[in-house]
Formats: C-alpha cells, structure tokens, sequence
C-alpha cells in the first residue's frame, strides 16, 4: 500500500514497485483514506509519507499496527530530522528512507521490511540505536552531536574548521541561507548563543579534525 499526498510522486512509487514485481493492492492520499482502506487491503506493506493530511503518518502507523500487528510500515519522508525519525520508530515503523533514495534504494528496502529486517537511510539508523540505548539506560551521558542531524553534524565540521558560510555554501552546494538555518538549528539544541561559542565547543571535541 502506497500512501502519499502527492500524484506524481504517489505514482512514480507505486509505478516502481509494481515493475519490481510488488501487488500495490491499494494507494491513497490522506491518513483518512490510508487508515479506512487498510482494513480491506492488507498489505504486508504500507509505504508511507509522514506529512499528510490528518492524520499524519506517525498516527496512520499506529492505527494499522493496532489493526495487524503482522503488518510492516516503510515511512519514506523528505524529511530526516530527528524527532520525525525517532516518532516515527516509536510508533512501529520498521523503516525510514528519506526521499532522496534510489528506486533500487526503495525496491531493496520494502523487500527487506517484508522480511522482517529494519531499513533505515544512511546516518539514520545510529541515531535510532542511540536514543534506545539512552532510554535502556538513562544514566548514559548523551552525547550532544547525536542531537544534530547529518548535515548539520557536516556543517559544524565545516564551522570548526574556520570556513565562511559562503564556502560551507560552496561546498554543500545548497543556499548561503541554508548553511545560516542549519547552523541556527545546531545552536538552539546545543544551547549556544552564538558562532564564536559554537567553533569552541566543536574544536575542544575535536570536530575540526574529523572527515
């Protein structure tokens, strides 16, 4: 089962897994329709954005767990934020790619599922091990860089090592604004304050360092 609220990506994935050799025996665009036509389809799989209309995906993967515990949930988001990814786990998802992912990506990763493997995007999946661990064991310290996402982890490197927003931007080939807002997000779940606070803090762990 497909779900997604937007027709051309919604087809472009139900397209590719059927020519993989999948049964798409349903597809919908809401969390309404995707938790009203699970009952009647009962897909081994549910290929599910997070960001649709009410209810969301987290929502949509607990309602067809409760319905079929056999069932698997594969979310497939464009986003690879932290609480997206670890809300959604808590929820019973068995896997998270973000839409970045390859066709092939996809084709391996709902096989995988099936089987009854978790699939998580590249990066994604330490950060799941981590928070499990730290909720098997609060008294672990947690580390800090494990709150960052990939890009921001990325960014800060680029930060500790003296480099301008401008060439981060460069480099990463995304916006001067987007190195700012990956940066802003960085200090506010570190709790800094600024730039300069920042660069310390990344060179005393050796972050300037790091490849």
């Amino acid at each position: 089962m497909v779900v997604d609220d937007h027709p051309m990506w919604r087809d472009a994935v139900e397209r590719d897994l059927a020519d993989a050799g999948f049964d798409v025996v349903a597809v919908a665009s809401t969390g309404l329709e995707a938790t009203a036509r699970f009952p009647a389809a009962r897909p081994q799989v549910v290929v599910l954005d997070l960001q649709i209309p009410a209810p969301n995906g987290v929502e949509v993967t607990r309602t067809v767990l409760a319905h079929d515990p056999s069932a698997r949930v594969l979310i497939l988001s464009a986003s690879g934020e932290q609480g997206d990814v670890l809300e959604a786990v808590k929820a019973g998802a068995t896997g998270y790619l973000v839409k970045s992912a390859s066709s092939k990506e996809l084709i391996a990763a709902v096989r995988a599922v099936a089987a009854g493997d978790t699939v998580f995007t590249p990066g994604l999946a330490g950060l799941v091990l981590g928070e499990f661990r730290r909720m098997a064991d609060p008294s672990e310290p947690e580390d800090p860089v494990s709150e960052l996402t990939e890009r921001e982890t990325e960014v800060l490197r680029m930060v500790a090592k003296g480099l301008s927003y401008k060439q981060i931007a460069e480099r990463l080939f995304i916006s001067h604004r987007t190195v700012q807002n990956h940066v802003q997000n960085t200090l506010r779940k570190l709790q800094m304050h600024n730039r300069v606070e920042l660069t310390r803090w990344a060179i005393e762990r050796g972050l300037d360092d790091e490849e």
